[in-house]
């Protein structure tokens, strides 16, 4: 059997739920296509066959019985491996976490099982989401289906990966920077990052608690409204939920943009952005003209100083998160090259040097320094003041505007290793993404086009908070719009 290319959400869904296809049929598709490709591409750290077959199977007594199984009816998804999953491992791409399998799911994962989605199994990321390119990872490098010398981005880079080489309709990843938005404009996906407190990040593994949101990537924004819809609203395991209506979004969706303001800052056309990149991103601004929307020059003027305002509140929450990892709860324990116990001062010590990787040392270390005694107040609290006027500026900024558009990325894919020597320009990936977050925001990235070399590049649309339908139908009119919406990744016919 010759798996159908693409595989959407919502196509796939209503054509299992009306008995066109088997849900049996469409996991064991998607199951060829990770044998196939992952290989090559290492989206996956663990592939869950027997579970997701098992899934799929019940789907199909349900449906042969009449009966409804929920919104996501045989859907195959995957999941970053930083969201916990009952009986399968999640590691967060670290070895400090190897072999850890949790005893409970993740809010978001039980509503996705609720909604009878089939979890395909878990992705590749950078190490406890700390990364823009997916190379952290200390299992395997992740690689761009688009150009395999190239990454994917990060931190979520197998969710977007998976996706957009058909191995799974959709999947999960976690934005805390920019991790799902900018791996999604890599990639040449749609990846959502919802307000902070609209999804459950009960069963997210922390990373920075006050910038952390899981969100959606599908290859069509209508899959990814569709998906959110499934995994949005109160949580009360989750105490920074918010108990908020949650609307239909994929139901809710304009072709038209007639009256829709859109903002541009002036900040984030600057030096060093990529000129196809903003080539690109300006065409695409066009083409919300051609729609209805009105463009209108923005300022956002404390944007200079989001990435070192990040990085400082992003590394301290991560220093005081991670000190969990201690070798005598869970995970990775170090012994003594003869197998015995260490004490335990050094079983500490040894266990956080072998099991964490350098990326992660360097983020435990900066955000300790930033905490500690006598430079609280000069670094954290300041960062903290300097969020506020960020957050400021976006409120300032939507009094005039519905949404802001920019680009997602300075740049396309770049070569696999060509920053991972220099951390100052991997940070700078996400220059364009940074202030969502610390605002507490919704962002999008929709593809809007292709570098000479056929690397995608990503529209980021943001809105301001709980805004999602309208940041989503936006991106949806873009992308309707444009004729090479369904381009593809090269790929092999998966027999």
């Amino acid at each position: 059997m010759t798996a159908r290319y693409p595989m959407g959400l919502i196509e796939t869904r209503d054509a299992i739920a009306c008995g066109d296809r088997r849900a049996r049929d469409v996991c064991d598709e998607a199951l060829r296509a990770i044998e196939t490709r992952d290989v090559e591409l290492g989206a996956f750290l663990h592939v869950d066959a027997e579970g997701a077959g098992r899934d799929a199977e019940r789907i199909d007594a349900v449906l042969a019985r009449g009966e409804r199984p929920g919104d996501l009816a045989g859907v195959p998804i995957a999941v970053k491996d930083v969201i916990v999953t009952r009986g399968l491992p999640t590691t967060c791409g670290s070895r400090i976490l190897d072999g850890f399998i949790p005893p409970y799911d993740a809010t978001v994962i039980a509503r996705l099982r609720a909604a009878g989605a089939v979890l395909i199994g878990k992705t590749n990321c950078d190490e406890f989401a700390m990364g823009s390119s997916n190379e952290n990872s200390a299992y395997r490098v992740a690689r761009n289906p688009w150009d395999t010398t190239r990454v994917p981005g990060g931190s979520s880079g197998g969710s977007a990966v998976a996706v957009a080489a058909n191995m799974c309709a959709a999947s999960l990843g976690s934005d805390t920077g920019g991790s799902i938005r900018q791996p999604a404009s890599l990639a040449g996906v749609v990846g959502l990052k919802p307000t902070y407190g609209r999804v459950s990040r009960y069963g997210l593994v922390a990373f920075a608690s006050s910038l952390d949101q899981v969100g959606p990537f599908a290859r069509a924004v209508r899959d990814v409204a569709e998906l959110l819809t499934v995994i949005a609203g109160h949580d009360p395991l989750d105490s920074t939920s918010v108990d908020a209506p949650v609307p239909h979004y994929s139901h809710n969706l304009r072709t038209t943009l007639k009256g829709v303001r859109v903002g541009v800052p002036r900040e984030y056309f600057v030096e060093g952005i990529d000129a196809e990149v903003e080539r690109a991103v300006r065409g695409a601004l066009g083409r919300l003209k051609d729609l209805g929307a009105t463009i209108h020059d923005v300022s956002l003027p404390h944007t200079p100083y989001a990435l070192g305002c990040y990085y400082l509140i992003a590394t301290a929450e991560a220093s005081s998160n991670l000190a969990r990892y201690d070798g005598i709860r869970f995970g990775f324990r170090a012994a003594r090259a003869d197998g015995g116990a260490l004490a335990l001062r050094e079983q500490y010590t040894a266990t956080r040097e072998r099991g964490f990787g350098d990326e992660v040392k360097r983020r435990i270390m900066l955000g300790t320094f930033a905490l500690s005694s006598g430079y609280y107040d000069a670094y954290y609290l300041k960062a903290q003041k300097v969020r506020a006027l960020i957050q400021r500026d976006f409120d300032a900024a939507f009094r005039e505007v519905d949404v802001i558009a920019t680009p997602t990325s300075p740049t396309a894919a770049w070569k696999l290793g060509a920053k991972v020597a220099d951390p100052l320009q991997m940070y700078l990936a996400d220059i364009y993404t940074v202030s969502c977050n610390l605002a507490g925001n919704c962002g999008v990235s929709v593809p809007c086009g292709f570098t000479s070399e056929n690397l995608p590049i990503g529209l980021q649309i943001l809105g301001p908070a709980f805004a999602e339908e309208r940041i989503l139908s936006v991106a949806h009119a873009y992308e309707q719009s444009e004729a090479w919406r369904t381009r593809v990744p090269p790929h092999p016919e998966t027999a």
